[in-house]
């Protein structure tokens, strides 16, 4: 195949992705992140392998680049970062556990878990289910009074029926979903500091 044969094709899967994903449950994404700022509440980004880097990226553009002079700030961290803790965790624990333990001392009622992962939970290997530690985290933020929020991709898998909102990037290749995910990213980060810059509503004490 020549290079331009590969680029054009994949530059046609990245237009077919923004023409098909539901712009309705980016909408509502937005909407729950910014119902998190104005309670004073705490985003927690999680994602395994290069989803974990976004997972890391995200919580650092949420945290950023919202700033906005006289607005008080967003609260967003990341679960992936700290990795002698993670490490800890995984070995005493179990890798499945390693998000939802970390939550049992951070996580407040109206927090939101935001979970990043190209199959949704769904899928197999030699290392057993994929992305339980997800799975794990959305589940128990929903079990104490916070919200779930998923990017996922192909069919949406088991984040597409647990999460409060899941916005799925629908296409059936890893690097497809993944570079997306990174654009949904972006989107949901900057319209969140415009609606912060733009809010006269201070949000109400942590």
């Amino acid at each position: 195949m020549q290079n331009h044969e590969y680029i054009a094709r994949f530059l046609d899967g990245v237009r077919e992705v923004t023409e098909k994903i539901d712009r309705a449950a980016i909408d509502h994404a937005i909407e729950t992140l910014f119902a998190a700022w104005q309670r004073g509440n705490t985003i927690y980004t999680v994602g395994n392998g290069g989803s974990a880097g976004t997972a890391t990226h995200l919580a650092c553009d949420l945290f950023k680049c919202t700033i906005a002079d006289g607005r008080p700030r967003l609260r967003a961290m990341s679960l992936v970062d700290n990795i002698p803790l993670m490490s800890a965790l995984t070995n005493d624990d179990g890798w499945d556990k390693v998000y939802e333990e970390q939550l049992k001392t951070l996580f407040r009622a109206g927090d939101v878990v935001l979970a990043i992962s190209v199959h949704g939970g769904n899928g197999r290997d030699k290392a057993g289910l994929w992305s339980q530690n997800l799975l794990r985290a959305l589940q128990y933020a929903k079990d104490n009074g916070g919200h779930a929020v998923g990017f996922s991709g192909f069919d949406g898998g088991a984040m597409k029926e647990l999460c409060d909102v899941c916005v799925v990037v629908p296409y059936n290749t890893t690097p497809h979903v993944e570079a997306f995910h990174v654009v949904l990213h972006h989107l949901i980060t900057f319209c969140l500091a415009e609606k912060i810059r733009n809010s006269h509503a201070a949000r109400c004490a942590a």
